[in-house]
Protein backbone atom coordinates (compact mmCIF):
# COMPACT_ATOMS: atom_id res chain seq x y z
CA UNK A 1 0.00 0.00 0.00
CA UNK A 2 2.59 2.66 1.19
CA UNK A 3 4.28 2.00 -2.51
CA UNK A 4 0.88 3.16 -4.21
CA UNK A 5 0.85 5.89 -2.35
CA UNK A 6 4.61 7.07 -2.82
CA UNK A 7 4.01 6.50 -6.65
CA UNK A 8 0.58 8.44 -6.51
CA UNK A 9 1.83 11.32 -4.49
CA UNK A 10 4.87 12.05 -7.50
CA UNK A 11 1.83 11.82 -9.45
CA UNK A 12 -1.28 13.13 -8.62
CA UNK A 13 -2.85 15.42 -5.93
CA UNK A 14 -4.71 12.48 -4.53
CA UNK A 15 -2.04 12.13 -1.86
CA UNK A 16 -0.39 13.95 0.97
CA UNK A 17 2.47 13.68 2.82
CA UNK A 18 2.34 14.54 6.62
CA UNK A 19 5.06 14.25 9.26
CA UNK A 20 6.36 11.46 6.55
CA UNK A 21 3.55 9.66 5.84
CA UNK A 22 1.65 9.34 2.80
CA UNK A 23 -2.23 10.00 3.62
CA UNK A 24 -5.05 9.51 0.84
CA UNK A 25 -6.95 12.00 0.45
CA UNK A 26 -10.58 10.98 2.52
CA UNK A 27 -12.67 11.25 -1.15
CA UNK A 28 -10.68 8.92 -2.76
CA UNK A 29 -10.01 5.06 -2.40
CA UNK A 30 -7.54 2.82 -3.26
CA UNK A 31 -8.46 -1.47 -3.86
CA UNK A 32 -8.81 -3.94 -6.14
CA UNK A 33 -10.93 -4.56 -8.62
CA UNK A 34 -13.28 -7.45 -8.39
CA UNK A 35 -15.53 -8.74 -11.57
CA UNK A 36 -18.31 -11.48 -10.87
CA UNK A 37 -22.01 -12.10 -12.78
CA UNK A 38 -21.45 -8.73 -14.53
CA UNK A 39 -21.14 -6.51 -11.53
CA UNK A 40 -18.12 -4.79 -10.27
CA UNK A 41 -16.78 -4.14 -6.60
CA UNK A 42 -13.88 -2.79 -4.98
CA UNK A 43 -11.82 -4.67 -2.46
CA UNK A 44 -9.10 -3.19 -0.26
CA UNK A 45 -5.55 -4.17 -0.64
CA UNK A 46 -4.95 -3.05 3.08
CA UNK A 47 -6.17 -4.21 6.45
CA UNK A 48 -9.23 -1.80 5.86
CA UNK A 49 -12.32 -4.17 5.13
CA UNK A 50 -14.92 -2.30 2.34
CA UNK A 51 -15.89 -3.34 -1.06
CA UNK A 52 -17.89 -0.73 -2.93
CA UNK A 53 -19.74 -0.95 -5.81
CA UNK A 54 -18.90 0.50 -9.18
CA UNK A 55 -20.89 0.95 -11.90
CA UNK A 56 -19.64 -1.15 -15.36
CA UNK A 57 -19.05 2.23 -16.98
CA UNK A 58 -17.25 4.24 -14.90
CA UNK A 59 -14.54 1.54 -14.70
CA UNK A 60 -12.44 4.02 -16.95
CA UNK A 61 -10.56 1.12 -18.76
CA UNK A 62 -9.91 -0.87 -15.72
CA UNK A 63 -10.16 -4.37 -15.82
CA UNK A 64 -10.87 -7.68 -13.38
CA UNK A 65 -7.90 -7.73 -10.61
CA UNK A 66 -6.70 -4.72 -11.24
CA UNK A 67 -5.34 -1.99 -8.69
CA UNK A 68 -6.91 1.43 -9.10
CA UNK A 69 -7.37 4.74 -7.52
CA UNK A 70 -11.66 5.68 -7.16
CA UNK A 71 -13.51 8.57 -6.77
CA UNK A 72 -16.64 8.17 -4.12
CA UNK A 73 -19.63 9.12 -5.37
CA UNK A 74 -22.60 9.64 -3.42
CA UNK A 75 -26.34 8.69 -4.54
CA UNK A 76 -29.87 10.27 -3.42
CA UNK A 77 -30.42 6.73 -2.17
CA UNK A 78 -27.21 7.02 0.04
CA UNK A 79 -25.47 3.86 -1.50
CA UNK A 80 -22.07 4.59 -2.00
CA UNK A 81 -20.78 4.24 -5.04
CA UNK A 82 -17.37 5.02 -7.39
CA UNK A 83 -15.90 5.42 -10.45
CA UNK A 84 -12.10 4.97 -11.50
CA UNK A 85 -9.49 7.75 -11.88
CA UNK A 86 -6.61 5.61 -12.54
CA UNK A 87 -5.04 2.07 -13.13
CA UNK A 88 -2.00 1.96 -10.81
CA UNK A 89 -1.23 -0.98 -11.30
CA UNK A 90 -2.41 -3.54 -14.78
CA UNK A 91 -2.90 -7.29 -13.80
CA UNK A 92 -1.81 -9.74 -15.63
CA UNK A 93 -5.15 -11.03 -17.30
CA UNK A 94 -5.68 -11.30 -21.00
CA UNK A 95 -9.41 -10.49 -21.82
CA UNK A 96 -11.29 -12.06 -24.73
CA UNK A 97 -12.83 -8.96 -26.66
CA UNK A 98 -14.70 -7.40 -29.39
CA UNK A 99 -14.56 -4.37 -31.98
CA UNK A 100 -17.50 -2.30 -32.13
CA UNK A 101 -16.99 1.39 -33.37
CA UNK A 102 -13.06 1.62 -33.37
CA UNK A 103 -13.29 0.88 -30.05
CA UNK A 104 -12.11 -2.53 -27.63
CA UNK A 105 -14.74 -3.82 -25.39
CA UNK A 106 -14.59 -6.98 -23.10
CA UNK A 107 -16.33 -10.04 -24.83
CA UNK A 108 -17.87 -11.21 -21.32
CA UNK A 109 -19.14 -7.93 -19.43
CA UNK A 110 -19.47 -5.57 -22.69
CA UNK A 111 -17.04 -3.20 -20.57
CA UNK A 112 -15.00 -0.53 -22.56
CA UNK A 113 -11.15 -0.79 -22.05
CA UNK A 114 -9.71 1.71 -24.82
CA UNK A 115 -10.28 3.37 -28.35
CA UNK A 116 -8.94 1.10 -31.20
CA UNK A 117 -6.01 3.16 -32.41
CA UNK A 118 -6.11 4.43 -36.03
CA UNK A 119 -3.20 1.96 -37.59
CA UNK A 120 -4.87 -0.79 -36.09
CA UNK A 121 -7.25 -2.53 -39.03
CA UNK A 122 -9.72 -4.05 -37.28
CA UNK A 123 -13.32 -4.40 -38.08
CA UNK A 124 -16.57 -4.50 -35.54
CA UNK A 125 -17.00 -7.89 -34.50
CA UNK A 126 -13.42 -9.08 -34.88
CA UNK A 127 -12.68 -10.71 -31.60
CA UNK A 128 -9.50 -10.71 -30.19
CA UNK A 129 -7.23 -11.27 -26.88
CA UNK A 130 -6.29 -7.98 -25.16
CA UNK A 131 -3.08 -7.55 -22.40
CA UNK A 132 -2.29 -4.55 -20.86
CA UNK A 133 -2.97 -1.91 -23.74
CA UNK A 134 -1.96 -4.68 -26.48
CA UNK A 135 -4.29 -6.57 -28.83
CA UNK A 136 -1.99 -9.56 -28.53
CA UNK A 137 -3.89 -11.92 -31.27
CA UNK A 138 -7.06 -11.54 -33.62
CA UNK A 139 -9.03 -15.15 -33.12
CA UNK A 140 -11.48 -14.23 -36.01
CA UNK A 141 -14.71 -12.62 -36.82
CA UNK A 142 -18.03 -13.37 -34.87
CA UNK A 143 -19.37 -13.74 -38.25
CA UNK A 144 -17.84 -16.89 -38.66
CA UNK A 145 -19.75 -19.36 -36.53
CA UNK A 146 -16.95 -22.13 -36.29
CA UNK A 147 -15.41 -19.21 -33.98
CA UNK A 148 -17.58 -20.05 -31.04
CA UNK A 149 -15.57 -23.02 -29.24
CA UNK A 150 -12.57 -20.51 -29.44
CA UNK A 151 -14.55 -17.65 -27.72
CA UNK A 152 -15.99 -20.38 -25.17
CA UNK A 153 -12.35 -21.88 -24.40
CA UNK A 154 -10.75 -18.19 -24.00
CA UNK A 155 -13.87 -16.60 -21.77
CA UNK A 156 -13.76 -19.75 -18.99
CA UNK A 157 -9.69 -20.08 -19.19
CA UNK A 158 -9.53 -23.69 -21.28
CA UNK A 159 -8.07 -22.47 -24.48
CA UNK A 160 -5.07 -24.75 -23.93
CA UNK A 161 -7.39 -28.27 -23.61
CA UNK A 162 -7.01 -26.74 -28.17
CA UNK A 163 -3.23 -27.85 -27.58
CA UNK A 164 -2.14 -32.12 -27.30
CA UNK A 165 1.07 -31.28 -27.60
CA UNK A 166 1.17 -31.34 -23.61
CA UNK A 167 -0.71 -34.53 -23.25
CA UNK A 168 1.56 -36.80 -26.43
CA UNK A 169 4.09 -39.15 -24.54
CA UNK A 170 5.19 -42.50 -24.99
CA UNK A 171 3.15 -44.87 -22.85
CA UNK A 172 4.06 -47.97 -20.99
CA UNK A 173 2.27 -50.09 -17.52
CA UNK A 174 2.56 -51.27 -15.12
CA UNK A 175 3.98 -55.24 -15.26
CA UNK A 176 2.33 -56.97 -12.44
CA UNK A 177 0.76 -60.30 -12.05
CA UNK A 178 -3.45 -59.66 -13.20
CA UNK A 179 -6.36 -62.03 -13.21
CA UNK A 180 -7.06 -63.61 -16.64
CA UNK A 181 -10.73 -62.79 -17.25
CA UNK A 182 -10.52 -62.73 -20.70
CA UNK A 183 -12.87 -66.34 -21.21
CA UNK A 184 -15.48 -64.10 -19.66
CA UNK A 185 -18.54 -62.67 -21.95
CA UNK A 186 -18.01 -59.24 -20.94
CA UNK A 187 -19.62 -56.63 -22.73
CA UNK A 188 -20.04 -52.66 -23.81
CA UNK A 189 -23.62 -51.01 -23.76
CA UNK A 190 -23.19 -47.65 -24.79
CA UNK A 191 -24.30 -44.39 -27.06
CA UNK A 192 -23.96 -45.13 -30.81
CA UNK A 193 -21.66 -42.56 -31.23
CA UNK A 194 -19.45 -43.50 -28.45
CA UNK A 195 -15.78 -43.51 -28.98
CA UNK A 196 -14.23 -44.38 -25.11
CA UNK A 197 -15.32 -47.49 -23.19
CA UNK A 198 -14.48 -46.96 -19.67
CA UNK A 199 -17.08 -49.93 -18.54
CA UNK A 200 -17.66 -53.39 -19.51
CA UNK A 201 -20.12 -55.85 -17.39
CA UNK A 202 -20.76 -59.89 -17.30
CA UNK A 203 -23.00 -61.45 -15.12
CA UNK A 204 -22.34 -65.22 -13.95
CA UNK A 205 -26.31 -66.21 -13.57
CA UNK A 206 -24.81 -69.42 -11.95
CA UNK A 207 -23.10 -67.51 -9.12
CA UNK A 208 -25.57 -64.36 -8.63
CA UNK A 209 -22.36 -62.76 -9.29
CA UNK A 210 -21.72 -59.53 -11.23
CA UNK A 211 -18.32 -58.36 -13.06
CA UNK A 212 -17.88 -54.40 -13.34
CA UNK A 213 -14.29 -54.49 -15.48
CA UNK A 214 -13.58 -50.66 -15.54
CA UNK A 215 -11.02 -49.39 -17.88
CA UNK A 216 -7.54 -49.32 -15.71
CA UNK A 217 -6.01 -45.65 -16.90
CA UNK A 218 -3.89 -45.90 -13.29
CA UNK A 219 -2.01 -48.60 -14.92
CA UNK A 220 -0.62 -46.03 -17.97
CA UNK A 221 -0.95 -42.76 -16.02
CA UNK A 222 1.93 -43.22 -13.28
CA UNK A 223 1.21 -40.07 -10.64
CA UNK A 224 3.17 -36.99 -10.85
CA UNK A 225 4.15 -37.69 -14.56
CA UNK A 226 3.84 -34.70 -16.35
CA UNK A 227 1.10 -36.75 -17.79
CA UNK A 228 -0.85 -36.86 -14.97
CA UNK A 229 0.03 -32.89 -13.98
CA UNK A 230 -2.08 -32.50 -17.43
CA UNK A 231 -5.13 -34.85 -16.92
CA UNK A 232 -5.47 -33.24 -12.99
CA UNK A 233 -5.32 -29.79 -14.25
CA UNK A 234 -7.77 -30.74 -16.91
CA UNK A 235 -10.03 -32.93 -14.79
CA UNK A 236 -12.90 -33.75 -17.01
CA UNK A 237 -13.22 -34.10 -20.84
CA UNK A 238 -15.50 -31.72 -21.90
CA UNK A 239 -18.09 -32.78 -24.62
CA UNK A 240 -19.47 -30.32 -27.13
CA UNK A 241 -22.16 -30.86 -29.61
CA UNK A 242 -19.52 -31.20 -32.32
CA UNK A 243 -16.24 -32.91 -30.47
CA UNK A 244 -14.66 -33.94 -27.64
CA UNK A 245 -11.94 -32.03 -25.85
CA UNK A 246 -10.45 -35.14 -23.81
CA UNK A 247 -8.97 -35.23 -20.76
CA UNK A 248 -6.07 -37.88 -21.77
CA UNK A 249 -4.85 -38.31 -24.70
CA UNK A 250 -6.75 -40.19 -27.76
CA UNK A 251 -3.84 -42.83 -28.10
CA UNK A 252 -5.11 -43.66 -24.47
CA UNK A 253 -8.80 -42.69 -24.22
CA UNK A 254 -9.85 -43.79 -27.43
CA UNK A 255 -7.21 -46.50 -28.11
CA UNK A 256 -4.89 -48.38 -25.26
CA UNK A 257 -7.83 -48.02 -22.15
CA UNK A 258 -10.57 -48.09 -24.26
CA UNK A 259 -12.39 -51.38 -23.74
CA UNK A 260 -12.93 -52.09 -27.54
CA UNK A 261 -14.14 -55.02 -28.63
CA UNK A 262 -12.30 -58.36 -29.05
CA UNK A 263 -9.17 -57.02 -27.87
CA UNK A 264 -7.50 -58.06 -24.53
CA UNK A 265 -7.57 -54.71 -22.14
CA UNK A 266 -6.34 -54.04 -18.91
CA UNK A 267 -9.28 -53.40 -16.20
CA UNK A 268 -9.93 -52.55 -12.30
CA UNK A 269 -12.01 -55.25 -11.81
CA UNK A 270 -15.66 -55.23 -9.05
CA UNK A 271 -16.30 -58.76 -8.52
CA UNK A 272 -20.16 -58.45 -6.67
CA UNK A 273 -21.65 -61.12 -5.21
CA UNK A 274 -25.46 -60.14 -5.29
CA UNK A 275 -28.44 -61.91 -2.93
CA UNK A 276 -30.90 -61.59 -4.78
CA UNK A 277 -34.23 -62.63 -2.28
CA UNK A 278 -33.20 -59.82 -0.44
CA UNK A 279 -31.63 -57.50 -2.66
CA UNK A 280 -28.16 -56.68 -1.64
CA UNK A 281 -24.83 -57.06 -1.96
CA UNK A 282 -23.57 -59.87 0.06
CA UNK A 283 -19.84 -59.45 -0.84
CA UNK A 284 -17.23 -58.08 -3.27
CA UNK A 285 -13.78 -58.16 -4.23
CA UNK A 286 -11.62 -56.30 -6.13
CA UNK A 287 -8.50 -57.21 -8.40
CA UNK A 288 -6.55 -55.55 -11.53
CA UNK A 289 -7.41 -58.06 -14.40
CA UNK A 290 -7.11 -58.30 -17.98
CA UNK A 291 -10.50 -58.74 -19.70
CA UNK A 292 -11.78 -59.11 -23.50
CA UNK A 293 -15.14 -57.36 -24.58
CA UNK A 294 -16.78 -59.45 -26.73
CA UNK A 295 -19.82 -57.33 -27.76
CA UNK A 296 -19.87 -53.63 -28.63
CA UNK A 297 -24.06 -52.77 -27.94
CA UNK A 298 -25.35 -49.40 -28.12
CA UNK A 299 -28.48 -47.98 -25.79
CA UNK A 300 -31.13 -48.49 -28.82
CA UNK A 301 -29.97 -52.75 -29.40
CA UNK A 302 -30.37 -52.99 -25.74
CA UNK A 303 -33.83 -51.45 -26.14
CA UNK A 304 -35.14 -53.87 -28.45
CA UNK A 305 -33.64 -57.25 -27.00
CA UNK A 306 -35.33 -55.79 -23.55
CA UNK A 307 -38.14 -54.83 -25.36
CA UNK A 308 -39.21 -58.20 -27.43
CA UNK A 309 -37.42 -60.72 -24.94
CA UNK A 310 -34.95 -61.74 -27.56
CA UNK A 311 -31.88 -62.11 -24.94
CA UNK A 312 -32.75 -64.12 -21.85
CA UNK A 313 -29.77 -63.29 -20.30
CA UNK A 314 -30.10 -59.44 -20.36
CA UNK A 315 -33.92 -59.68 -19.58
CA UNK A 316 -32.74 -61.31 -16.40
CA UNK A 317 -30.20 -59.04 -15.72
CA UNK A 318 -32.17 -56.08 -16.23
CA UNK A 319 -34.71 -57.43 -13.54
CA UNK A 320 -32.42 -57.94 -11.34
CA UNK A 321 -31.50 -53.77 -11.73
CA UNK A 322 -34.74 -52.80 -11.62
CA UNK A 323 -35.10 -54.71 -8.17
CA UNK A 324 -31.86 -52.41 -6.81
CA UNK A 325 -33.02 -49.94 -8.69
CA UNK A 326 -36.64 -49.55 -6.67
CA UNK A 327 -35.24 -50.35 -3.37
CA UNK A 328 -32.94 -47.63 -3.36
CA UNK A 329 -35.54 -44.99 -4.89
CA UNK A 330 -37.01 -45.73 -1.34
CA UNK A 331 -34.38 -43.26 -0.05
CA UNK A 332 -32.95 -41.37 -2.73
CA UNK A 333 -34.86 -39.91 -6.31
CA UNK A 334 -35.07 -40.87 -10.01
CA UNK A 335 -35.30 -37.59 -11.93
CA UNK A 336 -35.55 -38.22 -15.59
CA UNK A 337 -35.41 -35.17 -17.16
CA UNK A 338 -34.84 -35.61 -20.83
CA UNK A 339 -31.88 -34.43 -22.29
CA UNK A 340 -31.52 -31.84 -25.12
CA UNK A 341 -28.81 -32.44 -27.79
CA UNK A 342 -27.50 -29.59 -30.15
CA UNK A 343 -26.84 -31.58 -33.42
CA UNK A 344 -24.43 -28.97 -36.03
CA UNK A 345 -23.95 -28.53 -39.62
CA UNK A 346 -20.53 -28.94 -41.46
CA UNK A 347 -20.29 -25.17 -40.59
CA UNK A 348 -21.03 -25.83 -36.91
CA UNK A 349 -24.71 -23.87 -37.04
CA UNK A 350 -27.22 -25.55 -35.33
CA UNK A 351 -28.79 -27.96 -37.61
CA UNK A 352 -31.43 -29.49 -35.33
CA UNK A 353 -32.26 -30.78 -31.68
CA UNK A 354 -32.47 -34.15 -30.68
CA UNK A 355 -33.94 -35.54 -27.48
CA UNK A 356 -32.56 -38.22 -25.29
CA UNK A 357 -34.90 -40.45 -22.76
CA UNK A 358 -33.61 -42.68 -20.27
CA UNK A 359 -34.67 -45.62 -21.22
CA UNK A 360 -34.12 -49.71 -19.88
CA UNK A 361 -30.56 -50.01 -21.15
CA UNK A 362 -29.33 -46.69 -19.54
CA UNK A 363 -31.29 -47.79 -16.26
CA UNK A 364 -29.62 -51.37 -17.01
CA UNK A 365 -26.13 -49.93 -16.88
CA UNK A 366 -26.45 -47.04 -14.44
CA UNK A 367 -27.62 -49.23 -11.77
CA UNK A 368 -24.66 -51.35 -11.93
CA UNK A 369 -22.40 -48.68 -12.43
CA UNK A 370 -23.78 -47.49 -9.30
CA UNK A 371 -22.92 -50.50 -7.21
CA UNK A 372 -19.11 -50.48 -8.37
CA UNK A 373 -19.51 -47.00 -7.15
CA UNK A 374 -21.04 -47.50 -3.87
CA UNK A 375 -18.69 -50.87 -3.44
CA UNK A 376 -15.30 -48.69 -3.86
CA UNK A 377 -16.46 -45.67 -1.41
CA UNK A 378 -17.28 -48.72 1.07
CA UNK A 379 -13.82 -49.85 0.46
CA UNK A 380 -12.08 -46.37 1.75
CA UNK A 381 -12.87 -45.64 5.90
CA UNK A 382 -13.78 -41.76 6.60
CA UNK A 383 -11.14 -40.45 4.39
CA UNK A 384 -10.58 -40.90 0.58
CA UNK A 385 -12.53 -38.98 -2.66
CA UNK A 386 -15.94 -39.20 -2.27
CA UNK A 387 -19.05 -37.91 -4.13
CA UNK A 388 -21.44 -35.91 -1.46
CA UNK A 389 -24.67 -34.21 -2.00
CA UNK A 390 -26.02 -32.75 0.84
CA UNK A 391 -29.56 -32.45 1.16
CA UNK A 392 -31.58 -29.09 0.11
CA UNK A 393 -32.66 -26.53 3.04
CA UNK A 394 -36.04 -26.50 4.09
CA UNK A 395 -35.94 -22.91 2.90
CA UNK A 396 -35.22 -24.07 -0.81
CA UNK A 397 -37.67 -26.42 -0.60
CA UNK A 398 -40.35 -24.34 0.87
CA UNK A 399 -39.85 -22.12 -2.39
CA UNK A 400 -40.31 -24.47 -4.21
CA UNK A 401 -43.76 -25.41 -3.13
CA UNK A 402 -45.01 -21.74 -3.14
CA UNK A 403 -43.64 -21.87 -7.03
CA UNK A 404 -45.64 -25.07 -7.55
CA UNK A 405 -48.76 -24.14 -6.12
CA UNK A 406 -49.08 -20.84 -9.15
CA UNK A 407 -49.55 -24.44 -11.54
CA UNK A 408 -51.85 -25.67 -9.24
CA UNK A 409 -49.22 -28.26 -7.24
CA UNK A 410 -50.46 -27.80 -3.40
CA UNK A 411 -47.70 -29.74 -1.57
CA UNK A 412 -47.54 -29.22 2.26
CA UNK A 413 -44.14 -30.19 3.92
CA UNK A 414 -43.68 -33.84 5.22
CA UNK A 415 -42.10 -35.28 7.92
CA UNK A 416 -38.84 -35.58 5.63
CA UNK A 417 -37.50 -34.19 2.82
CA UNK A 418 -37.79 -37.42 0.71
CA UNK A 419 -41.67 -38.31 1.55
CA UNK A 420 -42.23 -33.94 0.31
CA UNK A 421 -40.22 -34.64 -3.03
CA UNK A 422 -42.21 -37.67 -3.67
CA UNK A 423 -44.99 -36.31 -3.06
CA UNK A 424 -44.56 -33.24 -4.93
CA UNK A 425 -43.29 -35.70 -7.72
CA UNK A 426 -46.69 -37.74 -7.85
CA UNK A 427 -48.78 -34.78 -7.98
CA UNK A 428 -46.62 -33.32 -11.32
CA UNK A 429 -46.99 -36.45 -12.95
CA UNK A 430 -51.13 -36.49 -12.51
CA UNK A 431 -50.98 -32.80 -13.96
CA UNK A 432 -48.67 -34.51 -16.41
CA UNK A 433 -45.23 -31.98 -16.10
CA UNK A 434 -44.04 -34.30 -14.41
CA UNK A 435 -40.36 -33.55 -16.09
CA UNK A 436 -41.02 -29.59 -15.67
CA UNK A 437 -41.15 -30.21 -12.07
CA UNK A 438 -38.34 -32.57 -12.24
CA UNK A 439 -36.29 -30.02 -13.33
CA UNK A 440 -37.34 -27.34 -11.16
CA UNK A 441 -36.72 -30.12 -8.06
CA UNK A 442 -32.86 -30.23 -9.34
CA UNK A 443 -32.73 -26.97 -9.24
CA UNK A 444 -33.48 -26.33 -5.49
CA UNK A 445 -30.70 -28.76 -4.61
CA UNK A 446 -27.36 -28.58 -3.33
CA UNK A 447 -24.80 -29.16 -6.20
CA UNK A 448 -22.86 -32.46 -5.89
CA UNK A 449 -18.91 -32.02 -4.99
CA UNK A 450 -15.89 -34.30 -4.68
CA UNK A 451 -15.10 -34.35 -0.70
CA UNK A 452 -12.21 -35.98 1.32
CA UNK A 453 -14.34 -37.05 3.47
CA UNK A 454 -16.93 -39.77 4.01
CA UNK A 455 -20.55 -37.83 3.34
CA UNK A 456 -24.00 -38.99 2.61
CA UNK A 457 -25.21 -38.34 -0.96
CA UNK A 458 -28.82 -37.25 -0.81
CA UNK A 459 -29.76 -37.57 -4.49
CA UNK A 460 -28.99 -41.38 -5.15
CA UNK A 461 -29.59 -42.33 -1.36
CA UNK A 462 -26.49 -43.37 -0.18
CA UNK A 463 -24.76 -43.68 2.67
CA UNK A 464 -21.32 -43.91 0.66
CA UNK A 465 -20.37 -43.35 -2.72
CA UNK A 466 -17.86 -42.34 -5.07
CA UNK A 467 -16.61 -41.90 -8.59
CA UNK A 468 -14.95 -45.07 -9.68
CA UNK A 469 -16.08 -45.65 -13.64
CA UNK A 470 -15.14 -43.40 -15.60
CA UNK A 471 -11.04 -43.08 -14.83
CA UNK A 472 -10.74 -41.89 -18.91
CA UNK A 473 -13.12 -38.94 -18.41
CA UNK A 474 -13.30 -38.02 -14.67
CA UNK A 475 -9.75 -37.79 -12.83
CA UNK A 476 -11.61 -38.22 -9.27
CA UNK A 477 -12.27 -41.95 -10.69
CA UNK A 478 -8.35 -42.13 -12.16
CA UNK A 479 -7.33 -40.98 -7.80
CA UNK A 480 -9.85 -43.61 -6.18
CA UNK A 481 -8.26 -46.26 -8.44
CA UNK A 482 -4.88 -45.35 -7.05
CA UNK A 483 -6.15 -45.21 -3.68
CA UNK A 484 -7.57 -48.54 -3.88
CA UNK A 485 -4.59 -50.05 -5.33
CA UNK A 486 -2.07 -48.38 -2.60
CA UNK A 487 -3.87 -47.52 0.16
CA UNK A 488 -2.36 -44.48 0.45
CA UNK A 489 -4.47 -41.34 0.48
CA UNK A 490 -2.79 -38.14 -1.72
CA UNK A 491 -1.27 -35.45 0.92
CA UNK A 492 -2.97 -32.67 -1.07
CA UNK A 493 -6.30 -34.62 -1.50
CA UNK A 494 -8.59 -31.67 -0.20
CA UNK A 495 -6.94 -29.65 -2.80
CA UNK A 496 -7.47 -32.18 -5.09
CA UNK A 497 -11.52 -32.27 -4.79
CA UNK A 498 -11.63 -28.76 -4.45
CA UNK A 499 -10.02 -28.39 -7.54
CA UNK A 500 -11.76 -31.08 -9.66
CA UNK A 501 -15.32 -29.62 -7.95
CA UNK A 502 -14.47 -25.99 -9.40
CA UNK A 503 -13.70 -27.61 -12.41
CA UNK A 504 -16.80 -28.84 -13.23
CA UNK A 505 -18.80 -25.75 -12.72
CA UNK A 506 -16.23 -23.85 -15.09
CA UNK A 507 -16.71 -26.96 -17.57
CA UNK A 508 -20.85 -27.10 -17.48
CA UNK A 509 -20.77 -23.21 -17.60
CA UNK A 510 -18.62 -23.37 -20.80
CA UNK A 511 -20.89 -25.99 -22.42
CA UNK A 512 -23.68 -23.78 -21.43
CA UNK A 513 -22.25 -20.76 -23.34
CA UNK A 514 -21.47 -22.51 -26.40
CA UNK A 515 -24.67 -24.17 -26.69
CA UNK A 516 -26.70 -20.66 -25.95
CA UNK A 517 -24.46 -19.32 -28.86
CA UNK A 518 -25.56 -21.67 -31.26
CA UNK A 519 -29.19 -21.02 -30.36
CA UNK A 520 -28.70 -17.39 -30.72
CA UNK A 521 -26.95 -18.02 -33.99
CA UNK A 522 -30.11 -20.27 -35.11
CA UNK A 523 -32.48 -17.08 -33.93
CA UNK A 524 -30.67 -14.35 -36.00
CA UNK A 525 -31.42 -16.44 -38.76
CA UNK A 526 -35.30 -16.49 -37.39
CA UNK A 527 -36.04 -13.25 -37.02
CA UNK A 528 -39.87 -12.83 -37.70
CA UNK A 529 -40.60 -16.00 -37.20
CA UNK A 530 -43.20 -17.41 -34.51
CA UNK A 531 -42.11 -20.52 -32.73
CA UNK A 532 -43.98 -22.47 -30.23
CA UNK A 533 -42.33 -21.99 -26.52
CA UNK A 534 -43.11 -22.71 -22.87
CA UNK A 535 -42.96 -20.39 -19.86
CA UNK A 536 -39.85 -21.64 -17.23
CA UNK A 537 -38.88 -18.69 -15.32
CA UNK A 538 -41.91 -16.52 -14.65
CA UNK A 539 -39.54 -14.25 -12.34
CA UNK A 540 -37.14 -13.10 -15.28
CA UNK A 541 -39.65 -13.32 -18.16
CA UNK A 542 -38.36 -16.91 -19.15
CA UNK A 543 -39.42 -19.38 -21.78
CA UNK A 544 -37.98 -22.23 -24.01
CA UNK A 545 -38.54 -22.82 -27.25
CA UNK A 546 -40.36 -26.12 -27.67
CA UNK A 547 -40.99 -26.63 -31.35
CA UNK A 548 -39.04 -28.54 -34.41
CA UNK A 549 -36.04 -26.83 -32.58
CA UNK A 550 -36.21 -27.02 -28.68
CA UNK A 551 -34.16 -26.03 -25.62
CA UNK A 552 -33.34 -22.04 -26.84
CA UNK A 553 -33.91 -19.81 -23.75
CA UNK A 554 -35.34 -16.69 -24.68
CA UNK A 555 -36.75 -13.07 -23.22
CA UNK A 556 -40.36 -12.21 -23.89
CA UNK A 557 -40.51 -8.63 -23.62
CA UNK A 558 -43.94 -8.52 -23.29
CA UNK A 559 -44.40 -11.14 -20.07
CA UNK A 560 -47.15 -9.66 -18.04
CA UNK A 561 -47.91 -12.75 -15.59
CA UNK A 562 -48.19 -16.41 -17.86
CA UNK A 563 -48.43 -19.40 -16.24
CA UNK A 564 -45.58 -21.32 -15.23
CA UNK A 565 -45.21 -23.87 -18.07
CA UNK A 566 -47.68 -22.19 -19.89
CA UNK A 567 -47.97 -23.07 -23.93
CA UNK A 568 -47.50 -20.06 -25.76
CA UNK A 569 -46.30 -18.58 -29.59
CA UNK A 570 -43.36 -15.92 -29.49
CA UNK A 571 -41.98 -14.37 -32.54
CA UNK A 572 -38.41 -13.37 -32.83
CA UNK A 573 -37.32 -9.72 -32.29
CA UNK A 574 -34.04 -9.29 -31.86
CA UNK A 575 -30.26 -11.68 -31.40
CA UNK A 576 -27.13 -11.07 -29.77
CA UNK A 577 -24.96 -13.25 -30.31
CA UNK A 578 -21.95 -11.50 -28.25
CA UNK A 579 -24.65 -11.84 -24.96
CA UNK A 580 -26.53 -14.75 -26.15
CA UNK A 581 -29.88 -12.56 -25.76
CA UNK A 582 -32.70 -13.44 -27.45
CA UNK A 583 -35.92 -11.20 -27.22
CA UNK A 584 -39.02 -12.24 -28.35
CA UNK A 585 -42.58 -11.44 -28.22
CA UNK A 586 -45.56 -13.17 -26.89
CA UNK A 587 -48.04 -13.13 -30.13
Amino acid sequence: MKTYLQELYKTTNYVKKENNNYILNSKYRIGKIKITNNKAILESVDNQIYKINIDLDKLNGAYDSDIVVVQILFNPKGKIKAKVLKIVKKATNTILCYIKDKKIFSFKENIFLKQLENNIKLIDNDIVLYDHNTIIKHIGNLKNSTIDESISLYLYNQEYRNSTDKITNKFSCNSISRVDLTDLDFCTIDPKDAKDFDDAIYFDEKNSTLFIAIADVSAYVQEGSPLDIEAKKRAFSIYLPHKVLPMLPFELSNNLCSLVPNEPRLSFVFKIKLDLKRTTVVSSELFEATIVSKHRYTYEQIDTILEKKENQYFVNLFNITQKFKNKRVKIGYDFRSPTIREVLDKDQNLDYTSIEFSTASHSLIEECMLLANCEAAKKLNQFGIFRVHDEPTQASIIKLIDELKIVGIDAKLKANIHDTIELIQKKARSKNIGDEVDELIIQSQQQAVYSSIKKLHFGLGFDNYSHFTSPIRRYADLVLHRILKTGKIPKDIEDICQNISDTQRVIDSLVWDFEDRKYARWAKNNINKVFKAKVVDKDNGIAKIDDNIKGARVIMINYAGEKLFSNIKVKIESVDIITKKILTRII
